[in-house]
């Protein structure tokens, strides 16, 4: 068994961080690497990316730690974009298992705290740090960040973080720290009600993203103003793009007086921040839309989406979700596309047949997705297949795609 399957074994189904706490104590950790942290419903990957590369662009060594939804670990962790090597993680995982297995970790814990020891030793100037779920009580949350940042907050994972709004809210607002700013997206209603009384509490300094303007769509992709920046385009044609950079930017100018960047490096951190399986168009015949929207919200932003980039096409949706997401919500939305087809993939979170049982009498379901999205190609060559659902199902698809598979 390789270290990356031995780490993916290390399973909880609970929702806590003593034993993280006890583990990080035990061995005397700390990590003071200066760090912004992430959190949001959606977007933070996104947002998490650009500020990455524009301060790549500026000259500076950076950090970036994203959420689990690649299919290698190692794509989690990068410095300067390039992934840690497997030799490092081989090396920490040998050295620490004893404790790993004492204090029973989740595998997402081990994960955060290789990505965290690596930037250490790497002495990167900055680090760029995405939370995998909530953040009061994420792996993540263990250090005083220099920026916090949320994106935006919707219904997610209320198995662990709640129902209501103003629970999940509760749950991200976790991630501020006293007299530290805050940065948040478009949060309104109860949301930025818990927010704002959490920051009451820190004697923090909260900023809220700023309007967009002069928004074009491009071959290219979004071309829009921030100001005082004018010109500015992103290399997508998903308009939650064209936001999530905006806050990147808002960040970018909050943190200015003591990590300064020239105008030069946020055009070229934008234009070069392609971002995996997030409305990625492979132009064919068909062609074929790659995004991992996988919950409400994502979903609706994703079908506005796909008419405004496709408004006179015939539209299949292929949709494959975790068993823990909201597809009461999200089946009706997306099926307003065109023809929708369930299927499954290689994952033990993956839904099977079973798990779509009271939606099998609207939509078909193929257990097969590789011979699915085949059988799509050659009947429809002149159509558009958009993969859906899940980051892991589109990552998945994306790679097969590229090695031929399908």
């Amino acid at each position: 068994m390789s270290v990356l399957e031995n780490i993916s074994a290390y399973n909880r189904n609970d929702y806590q961080r003593d034993n993280f706490d006890s583990f990080l104590k035990k061995i005397s950790f700390k990590y003071d690497i200066p760090s912004i942290h992430v959190t949001g419903t959606n977007g933070k990957g996104s947002t998490c990316n650009y500020i990455n590369n524009i301060y790549i662009s500026s000259g500076r060594k950076v950090g970036l730690f994203l959420s689990p939804c690649y299919e290698s670990m190692l794509d989690m962790i990068r410095v300067n974009n390039e992934y840690i090597p497997l030799s490092y993680v081989e090396e920490i995982f040998k050295e620490y298992k004893k404790y790993f297995d004492k204090f029973n970790l989740s595998s997402f814990e081990i994960i955060t705290f290789i990505a965290f020891k690596y930037f250490i030793d790497q002495k990167v100037d900055i680090a760029v740090i995405e939370c995998g779920m909530g953040g009061e009580v994420d792996a993540t949350n263990i250090f005083k960040p220099i920026l916090s940042i949320i994106t935006n907050i919707s219904s997610e994972h209320t198995n662990f973080l709640g129902v209501s709004i103003s629970e999940i809210a509760l749950h991200k607002a976790g991630i501020i720290k006293n007299e530290v700013p805050l940065l948040i997206g478009e949060i309104e209603g109860d949301a930025l009600d818990v927010i704002v009384n959490k920051v009451k509490s820190t004697k923090s300094k909260i900023y809220k993203v700023d309007h967009y303007h002069a928004l074009q769509l491009t071959e290219e992709g979004y071309l829009f103003d921030y100001l005082p920046y004018e010109g500015l385009i992103v290399p997508s044609k998903s308009l939650s793009s064209v936001l999530d950079a905006s806050i990147a930017i808002e960040a970018i100018n909050i943190l200015k007086s003591d990590y300064p960047v020239n105008e030069a490096a946020i055009f070229e951190g934008l234009r070069k921040s392609t971002l995996d399986s997030r409305f990625n168009i492979i132009k064919g015949q068909p062609t074929i839309v790659i995004d991992g929207a996988h919950n409400p919200d994502a979903i609706a932003k994703l079908r506005k989406d796909m008419e405004l980039v496709f408004p006179d096409k015939t539209i299949h949706v292929v949709f494959a979700s975790f068993k823990d997401k909201n597809i009461t919500a999200m089946l009706p939305e997306i099926g307003l596309l065109g023809e929708l087809l369930l299927t499954t993939f290689n994952h033990i979170r993956a839904r099977e047949e079973s798990d779509y049982f009271l939606y099998l009498e609207d939509y078909k379901f193929n257990s097969n997705h590789i011979a699915l999205i085949k059988s799509l190609k050659e009947t429809y060559p002149e159509d558009v297949i958009l993969i859906t659902g899940s980051l892991a199902f589109a990552n998945l698809v994306k790679k097969e795609i590229n090695n031929g598979e399908i």
